[in-house]
């Protein structure tokens, strides 16, 4: 089982870890700061130096209940010590568009009460899919100004671990449509905006909302009756 040091660490930039097993494509390590994926943040790249040898880290990929870190050449052997790198400015820009997303989820929940029904990110800009009826150049206008608020607020942004059983007993920390959490987790990791937003995620964000800056809503559409899509960006 592979550490996952930036569940607790999102501005790791560096860490040492130890080969324990090699695969096609890539090496499996005890512990790892790059991003494995999942809930629309794309992995992490980078790099990993053993041996006088740098391997570019292309991405991360799940083989067998295995967390394969993607490098080509002449792999190191199990055992070898390594040193990783993340693309910092990559990552960095996925965390604010990460707290970005979250802070238009938790305003739009706030708010409106609109359940999420899907999800996405590049560095830089995302999209959120809610059960909204309708939705108008206005309304986008309204959202964008009620985000870049929240941005402003100068909001902390904290990571809890909850039990199963503590988790249950808060009714929003689910935003989706469907409870997408499996029901062997029994530790749940949670994203808190302190004041705005609380929801069970696996991702990595900022430790405050400042740093997201400002965030530009730069399309909408109908993806259905009761389905909306909004797309947002960050300003440089």
């Amino acid at each position: 089982m592979t550490e996952l040091l930036f569940h607790n660490e999102s501005y790791l930039k560096e860490f040492e870890a130890t080969v324990t097993d090699v695969v096609d494509g890539g090496v499996v390590l005890d512990r790892t700061a790059f991003y494995t994926g999942g809930g629309g943040q794309p992995t992490d790249s980078g790099t990993l130096s053993s041996g006088g040898q740098e391997y570019q880290v292309t991405g991360i990929k799940r083989d067998d209940g295995k967390l394969v870190h993607q490098i080509s050449g002449n792999l190191p052997s199990v055992g070898s010590m390594v040193s990783g790198a993340i693309d910092w400015d990559r990552r960095y820009l996925l965390m604010r568009t990460h707290t970005a997303l979250h802070i238009l989820c938790g305003v739009v929940w706030r708010d409106y009460g609109a359940h999420v029904t899907g999800g996405d990110m590049r560095p830089g800009e995302g999209r959120m899919d809610f059960e909204f009826e309708n939705f108008s150049a206005e309304f986008a206008g309204e959202l964008e100004a009620k985000m870049n608020f929240e941005v402003a607020a100068d909001r902390d942004i904290c990571v809890h671990h909850l039990s199963r059983e503590e988790a249950d007993k808060v009714p929003d920390l689910i935003r989706t449509k469907i409870n997408l959490l499996p029901p062997n987790i029994q530790e749940i990791r949670t994203i808190d905006i302190q004041g705005l937003d609380l929801q069970a995620d696996g991702g990595t964000h900022v430790a405050n909302t400042r740093e997201v800056g400002v965030i530009k809503v730069v399309g909408h559409e109908s993806k259905g009756r009761i389905n909306k899509r909004i797309r947002i960006a960050l300003e440089d």
